[in-house]
């Protein structure tokens, strides 16, 4: 038997721990399957690889440029795999190839030609007739060329800087300009503002829905602006950038200031990625790769767009709903039904919601409510994302205005949305609310509102009683109908109290005081999720029954990960969903035979984090924001909050836990070398977690494009 270290002592090791960022490109593996699906809707299946595109942008920025950077600052680094950074590096390179050729043929092959029997096409230079060269030389002209700027390099024109994932032209050439000088390449660079997908006018293609894309204009046309010079090629490429922002949190004295100067400059970090068509030149490959300071392991040939994220607006561009995704019409819990006054709702007992299967309404009801009602005086809120067109800040805002104590801790560091919420902290501070930026090294990504409201007790007092709203996903409408997610209302008194405490940990001082019930990081959360599995095990080994079910974005933590086998070789039976990367090796004979993981990929993004043990019948279910990764263990603030009324601890089981587990359709069974296989039905029940719960919670939801034809 395997013996795993004891949680003092966690060693790089190929048999305890598999590959984080290996494990990242298996997941994209497995969104890049519901594009190869052909009983998901056509035009999803494009935005499939279009999403695909979008996670290993962030991939490269993020994960890869990590990788770089540890390169340079410690090449004898070790993963917890045993791999080295330069391993890492290599396999990474290696499987991401694999995974964009695999892209690029799905589109070229299977996408694009079942869109064209559609009447949807993407004309490209060498399918255009006469007159739809035409159109396309006339649109050049008047809306293209006027905002190109072709530089031609030579001394007095350097290589142009490039940004981060823009898309841009080198173009090879012969001869002499008009000042005599002979260059051999030229760079444009495409505006930002061009539109990269323009519709071509039915009466002129001849098709109902025909797109051309800007690529396709700007490498029939470039020529034109380098006039009598020969031109050989025009390649467009792609470099993508570190984007992860650095700040010193030791010197800085105002983060919301540095975060502004740190920002200017994410557009130009170090390179990371260079994707060129894959009809380049050798010769121009090489000179970009220099430019670039970039090996070949960093190059990614394509045979396409080098941004296929651009087409992601196709399926919103066309009216046609055969092709979709049916519509849904989220519920409402029978709370909510029954009693459609919110504070009187939540005052009968505990509201839990289930988005986007149930609405996010009665949320950002709450909050309208709240800014209105002469009796509520406080409103307290944590925003991690919440966009940059948010009716929920707006309502914050008009809380604000009206007089209420409004205090918001807004994360400036969550990343890609830094500049969304530095403008959101403008705003708030000008109309008088107290905006808090977390504490400096603990991200703030817990999920929680308060409003404080004057009321009448039963003997007549008035009293102050706290209301609040618990989740496990961002404040964001928008996401609220794509991303599973759980969200809990209460004014029980404990959790009241708790929520109060953890708003006064991140804005004022003082030692954080023990909670009533919630588990919180970065102070107890980790302690006491291996308490509870240890527990477990204990149990187990005293014959008593059992069980750890939880689910998660993503299982990284060594020490927990230990535990876990720990409790297996007691004989606990852990089942384990993870929607994205996860290092733990399940069914290992002897250390974790009785562990299982599992990913459920679908139409919808799952996002909930729910985590159950049995606790001798006790039952323990907790909704959180936090994975089960360092990062939210140690260096954020996270919540778990646990569901104690009977009914809605059998909901959060039942839709959060063992639906997901009984699927046989769109769930993917890991193996203990990291590798995912597609569960199938092995008899006669076919379970399609998101379809039955759409079935089961939105209003008179029946989508036949889902039904999954046989396996038989």
């Amino acid at each position: 038997m395997l013996k795993v270290s004891p949680v003092s002592d966690v060693q790089p090791n190929k048999e305890l721990y598999l590959n984080r960022e290996l494990g990242v490109l298996a997941f994209n593996r497995r969104v890049l399957a519901m594009a190869q699906e052909p009983h998901i809707p056509l035009l999803e299946r494009l935005r499939y690889l279009c999403i695909v595109s979008s996670n290993l942008d962030e991939f490269f920025e993020i994960r890869v440029a990590g990788l770089q950077e540890q390169i340079r600052q410690n090449p004898d680094f070790f993963e917890n795999d045993g791999m080295t950074v330069a391993e890492t590096l290599r396999r990474v390179s290696q499987e991401a190839q694999e995974l964009v050729d695999l892209q690029y043929r799905l589109l070229n092959q299977e996408v694009m030609p079942a869109l064209k029997n559609e009447g949807i096409v993407f004309l490209t230079t060498n399918l255009w007739n006469e007159e739809q060269a035409h159109w396309a030389k006339q649109y050049f002209k008047s809306d293209v060329l006027p905002v190109l700027t072709p530089i031609g390099l030579d001394p007095a024109h350097p290589f142009p800087r490039v940004l981060n994932k823009s898309l841009n032209f080198a173009v090879e050439l012969s001869g002499n300009d008009a000042f005599g000088r002979a260059s051999r390449v030229g760079i444009v660079q495409a505006p930002r503002a061009l539109p990269r997908l323009v519709r071509m006018p039915q009466a002129i293609s001849g098709h109902p829905h025909a797109f051309v894309l800007l690529t396709s204009i700007m490498q029939a046309f470039v020529p034109d602006l380098f006039p009598g010079m020969e031109v050989h090629g025009v390649y467009q490429f792609r470099v993508t950038r570190n984007s992860d922002l650095y700040v010193d949190e030791e010197e800085i004295t105002n983060l919301r200031v540095a975060l502004q100067g740190e920002l200017s400059q994410r557009h130009f970090g170090d390179a990371v990625r260079l994707e060129v068509s894959d009809q380049c030149s050798e010769s121009m490959v090489r000179r970009l790769l220099k430019e670039f300071n970039l090996n070949e392991q960093a190059l990614y040939r394509v045979n396409g767009p080098v941004n296929l994220v651009r087409l992601m607006q196709v399926p919103d561009l066309i009216d046609r709903p055969d092709l979709k995704f049916m519509q849904f019409t989220p519920g409402l819990p029978a709370a909510l039904n029954v009693e459609p006054d919110i504070f009187a709702a939540i005052q009968k007992g505990d509201v839990l919601l289930h988005h986007p299967y149930q609405s996010f309404n009665p949320v950002l009801e709450f909050i309208k409510r709240a800014a209105q009602d002469p009796h509520v005086v406080a409103i307290k809120q944590t925003i991690y994302r919440t966009g940059t067109d948010s009716a929920l800040m707006e309502m914050l805002l008009a809380a604000a205005r009206s007089g209420k104590e409004v205090t918001v801790v807004l994360e400036l560091m969550a990343r890609f949305d830094e500049e969304a919420n530095i403008q959101w902290a403008s705003k708030l501070e000008q109309v008088g609310a107290h905006v808090i930026y977390g504490v400096v090294g603990q991200k703030t990504h817990a999920k929680m509102l308060m409003v404080v409201r004057r009321e009448k007790s039963n003997g007549g007092k008035t009293v102050l009683r706290r209301y609040v709203h618990l989740g496990t996903g961002n404040y964001h409408p928008r996401t609220a109908r794509l991303y599973t997610d759980f969200g809990l209302f209460s004014c029980d008194d404990a959790l009241g109290q708790d929520v109060h405490e953890v708003f006064n940990h991140l804005t004022g001082l003082g030692r954080a005081k023990k909670l009533n019930k919630i588990w919180n990081s970065p102070f107890n959360l980790h302690a006491n999720v291996v308490a509870a599995i240890r527990k477990e095990a204990d149990n187990a080994r005293e014959g008593k029954k059992a069980r750890i079910m939880a689910r998660m974005n993503a299982l990284l933590e060594p020490h927990v990960i230990n535990e876990l086998y720990a409790a297996s070789q007691a004989g606990v039976k852990i089942d384990l969903i993870v929607r994205g990367v996860c290092t733990l090796r399940p069914g290992v004979p002897g250390l974790s035979e009785h562990i299982t993981v599992r990913s459920v990929v679908g139409r919808l993004l799952e996002h909930s984090r729910v985590f159950y043990f049995y606790n001798g019948g006790q039952e323990d279910v907790f909704i959180s924001s936090a994975d089960w990764m360092d990062r939210n263990f140690f260096r954020r603030v996270e919540l778990a909050v646990p569901i104690t009324d009977r009914r809605l601890k059998k909901r959060v089981l039942d839709e959060g836990l063992k639906v997901l587990l009984a699927d046989n359709l769109m769930a993917w069974g890991m193996h203990s070398d990291g590798s995912y296989t597609r569960k199938k039905p092995t008899g006669k029940r076919r379970v399609h977690a998101q379809l039955q719960l759409l079935s089961n919670l939105t209003v008179n939801f029946k989508d036949p494009l889902l039904e999954v034809p046989s396996a038989d």
